[in-house]
């Protein structure tokens, strides 16, 4: 299947982000929002036609829980000298528009907290969220449950802001059974490109329905039509797919030219009844799944294109740990300030003021003839948190053994390079194991120094015998001493499965595929996320056994390169 075409990348792309921001002014309550990928002039002029037409409020992107959901206002209740509450951020966007920056990196708890209040909220106390999103990477996306929740999607990287600036943002309707609905066949449409998409979200659908109807209000129509249904397929599902549509059946009389129509009856117009058809008739699926194909984002296209799918935010580093010194700020917790955790003073302070009036009467009062200050006990005392990512490393198992050795040597040196030079984006370093002869080699610790690999590569030897199973137990000392240190390690093992070096130094072929899929094993055992990468001429059993050993995904590819290597590596760190 061909590549369905790219949108214009300028004029389109404001035209829908245009139509978006005008259905979104229509009803912001019930379109919950907008996802806005790519900063640049255009966003900033479609945020500031938006704060023109309603209220907006940006939430701080380190936000913590207490201010997200109000609590004690510490100043005044020690100033009153009783417990005063005070609204949250929530609760004052109330009716208003949310805009939340760095999107990309909103944690799951943040999200999970926002996207409740977003379902909970009665229709009147309803709030808008406008997500900015500044992901480099495709992969880089905020979290599901806010994309889920917000109904249009706009890629403005490359947008042009002047057609934004012009737009006219219709007042808010008074009652949301102002937007026509769709007729059971523009429904039944609908659902045909969000299945061909791969869309499994009802959200969306009832989004797309919604969008279609908006379209059609902003046209001053009460009935939608099916250009209506192609916005909101571009608008709504385009950007949430997840597979190509699938190409049409061909068909030999399709290409035999139709004759042409008979001319219309006098008094007619050239085309009687199209009017007609766009307005109550059937509307195309095949058309609309076209036009969504079209609208689908460059980069979603190429991921598609590629087999790849979008991930969850925060994607691309180590695992996230709790940390007591550095990283980003969680809500404090009840403990003492031990084993280097922080005294979070006013956390503290805000426990202990609710309790104030009912300690001073168990205390009498005062204390030494004068009036008691504030009573902090055990149970009231706070520690900060914060949630740190551990570095991630990647660790080259190759196969140095045999008649290719050279070029593995050299798809594994091009990968290497590769990921080195995104290695200060995604904060990933690079180590190289080898394995020939009776011995496997430690050839490079985790670096991200592209000079060292490059040096740790050109010299080495090929050829001898195939130790899999010291290669495999060399990574996996490797990987859990990297664990305890903090990082994340990931193995990546270039091998075609077939070891013939036992770990007793012995030739048995039996012995030596015993050891391997022991050392497997005890990968899987401690824990460490893995790939074997099969780089035989055909897909082998015994590299798929190895992989099966270690619980680690198998990729055969026969006939690798650098950027296929760099790119099936990629879409797992």
């Amino acid at each position: 299947m061909t590549n369905p075409p790219v949108a214009d990348s300028g004029s389109s792309a404001a035209e829908d982000a245009a139509l978006a921001l005008r259905a979104f002014a229509l009803w912001p309550a019930g379109f919950g929002g907008l996802w806005l990928r790519g900063p640049g002039p255009a966003r900033d002029v479609l945020v500031a036609r938006l704060g023109e037409a309603v209220h907006l409020r940006r939430m701080p992107a380190h936000i913590d829980g207490e201010r997200l959901h109000g609590g004690i206002d510490l100043a005044a209740s020690l100033a009153a000298g009783r417990s005063v509450a005070r609204s949250g951020f929530l609760d004052e966007a109330r009716g208003g528009v949310v805009i939340a920056p760095l999107a990309e990196r909103i944690t799951p708890a943040l999200a999970g907290s926002v996207a409740q209040a977003l379902d909970h909220a009665d229709a009147a106390e309803r709030f808008g969220l406008v997500l900015l999103d500044d992901g480099a990477e495709r992969d880089e996306v905020p979290p599901l449950s806010l994309t889920e929740r917000v109904a249009f999607a706009c890629d403005l990287g490359n947008a042009a802001p002047a057609g934004l600036a012009e737009t006219a943002l219709p007042a808010p309707l008074a009652s949301p059974a102002d937007i026509p609905a769709c007729s059971a066949e523009g429904l039944s449409a609908l659902a045909a490109v969000s299945l061909a998409l791969g869309v499994d979200s009802g959200r969306a659908l009832r989004f797309a329905a919604l969008a279609a109807g908006a379209s059609a209000r902003l046209d001053g129509r009460n009935f939608v039509r099916e250009s209506d249904l192609a916005a909101a397929a571009r608008l709504v599902l385009a950007p949430r797919a997840t597979r190509l549509p699938p190409p049409p059946p061909q068909n030999q009389d399709d290409e035999e030219e139709a004759p042409p129509p008979p001319p219309p009856p006098e008094g007619e117009t050239d085309n009687p009844g199209d009017e007609e058809r766009e307005d109550t008739g059937t509307p195309d699926p095949d058309q609309l799944i076209e036009a969504a194909a079209a609208a689908i984002p460059p980069g979603l296209l190429e991921a598609l294109a590629d087999g790849r799918t979008r991930r969850g935010a925060g994607s691309g580093g180590g695992a996230r740990h709790l940390s007591p010194l550095r990283g980003r700020p969680l809500a404090a917790r009840q403990g003492l300030p031990r084993g280097g955790a922080r005294l979070a003073l006013i956390d503290t302070l805000r426990a202990a003021v609710p309790w104030q009036a009912l300690r001073r009467a168990e205390g009498g009062g005062e204390i030494g003839g004068a009036r008691a200050g504030l009573r902090i006990m055990k149970d009231d005392v706070r520690v900060r948190r914060f949630e740190a990512r551990s570095a991630s490393v990647t660790i080259f198992a190759v196969d140095a053994s045999g008649s290719a050795a050279f070029t593995r040597l050299a798809e594994a040196k091009g990968a290497v390079e590769l990921l080195l030079a995104q290695a200060y984006v995604k904060r990933t370093e690079v180590a190289l194991v080898a394995f020939r002869g009776n011995e496997a080699q430690l050839l490079l610790p985790p670096t991200r120094s592209l000079t060292r690999a490059r040096r740790a590569l050109t010299e080495l030897p090929g050829g001898g015998g195939t130790p899999l199973a010291a290669g495999l137990s060399l990574v996996c000392t490797l990987g859990t001493g990297l664990t305890r240190r903090g990082y994340t390690p990931l193995l990546v093992v270039l091998t075609d499965g077939r070891g013939n070096i036992a770990l007793d130094g012995s030739t048995n072929r039996a012995a030596a595929t015993e050891d391997a899929l022991k050392a497997g094993r005890a990968i899987a055992a401690a824990g460490l996320a893995g790939v074997v990468i099969d780089i035989s001429p055909r897909p082998r059993p015994e590299a798929a056994a190895v992989a099966g050993a270690m619980r680690a995904r198998y990729v055969p590819l026969p006939q690798a390169n650098a950027m296929t290597l760099s790119k099936v590596i990629g879409a797992l760190t």
